[in-house]
């Protein structure tokens, strides 16, 4: 690379850093003339950079928006990261052409990354599990999720000290390392997981990733155990819903990501499509009957709670099964059809025919 060519890609970064700039800092900060700034500042203008000289005692350069995206400069962090959320948007659950515009993005950029960092970014293996919208996210140690994300793809035991509470030991002597075999990263609720088979516990376990600090090494090699039901997003979505999911092959007629151990199991056809049901499913299953028509199966706690799951979906209910399911079903709707007639609201209280007052701020 020439002088003149590292000067400038040096001047980009400044303006990207910082977009206004006075031209005395520019200069000094590349060690030239002013004069020599203003020649740099059209080399990156004849590139497709909006580069504004702003006016005054002060005059300097401003680095605007332009019509369209010209190349851009990103540091070993920024470059990762990007990568990272582009794995993540290509891994499912954001709509087929976002997930398929994401994976042609990280295409393009891993074929330009150098080594060092291709390695880094392809150790990182994700899988988005869907959840309520709206949760807290939880920062993340990049280095972590490295180290965490390298395990897994190698098949390394993982060593790390866990914080419960989610605040980190003063001291690492104060409890012995954890044990387990990462199975996979998750991202759930905008927060990350680590699947893994906790050895100690001799159970699959859930970690958040934000709690974890790995221990360097890392334990042996590991052949991989089969996951219950052998699909991610299933096997996590029912274990954070509570319900215990059964072992057995994941090919055999029965079991699947579908088939959570929920005491109270049933399906009901909606008159809705499956594309409006889907995202709502969770941890169920939706099978498309016609274009208005779908099918979907769900368990809960107990029958009357698997019957507000379906009151939940607000959709005309054709069909149902089984017979306790239809019969919670026609509880509820008692119940609930009998609010009018039972409550009688206080004299003030609000009610019908009454306009209930505003909460206080």
């Amino acid at each position: 690379m020439t002088e003149t060519s590292r000067r400038t890609l040096l001047l980009l970064a400044l303006l990207q850093a910082r977009p206004d700039r006075t031209g005395r800092e520019l200069a000094a900060r590349l060690g030239v003339d002013p004069r020599t700034v203003r020649r740099d500042v059209e080399r990156l203008r004849d590139l497709g950079y909006r580069v504004v000289a702003t006016r005054g005692r002060d005059g300097g350069y401003r680095l605007d928006a332009g019509a369209e995206l010209p190349p851009l400069l990103f540091d070993d962090e920024q470059v990762v990261a990007l990568a990272l959320a582009l794995r993540t948007a290509a891994a499912g659950g954001a709509g087929d052409a976002v997930e398929e515009a994401s994976a042609r993005a990280l295409t393009t950029v891993r074929q330009v990354l150098p080594a060092r960092l291709r390695h880094r970014v392809d150790a990182v293996d994700v899988t988005p599990v869907s959840s309520a919208p709206g949760g807290s996210p939880a920062p993340v140690d990049l280095d972590a999720l490295l180290a965490v994300s390298a395990a897994a793809r190698r098949h390394e035991v993982l060593r790390f000290d866990y914080a419960q509470d989610g605040t980190h030991h003063a001291a690492r002597d104060v409890a012995p390392p954890r044990r387990a075999e990462p199975h996979h990263v998750v991202v759930r609720d905008r927060r990350w997981y680590v699947l893994a088979w906790d050895l100690d516990r001799e159970d699959w376990r859930t970690f958040r990733l934000d709690r974890m600090t790995p221990r360097t090494p890392a334990g042996p090699r590991f052949t991989p155990r089969t996951l219950p039901g052998g699909d991610v997003r299933a096997f996590v979505a029912a274990r954070f819903a509570g319900a215990a999911v059964p072992d057995g092959d994941p090919g055999s007629a029965g079991a699947g990501p579908d088939r959570a151990a929920w005491p109270c199991t049933g399906w009901v056809e909606l008159a809705a499509p499956a594309t409006a049901v889907a995202p709502f499913v969770e941890d169920g299953t939706v099978e498309a009957l016609g274009p208005d028509r779908c099918r979907i199966g769900l368990g809960s706690w107990s029958w009357a709670g698997l019957a507000a799951r379906v009151a939940a979906f607000d959709a005309d209910v054709l069909a149902a099964g089984p017979a306790e399911l239809v019969a919670a079903c026609a509880a509820v709707a008692r119940r609930l059809g009998a609010v009018p007639a039972s409550a009688r609201p206080d004299a003030g209280a609000p009610g019908r025919g009454t306009t209930p007052e505003p909460l206080p701020s």
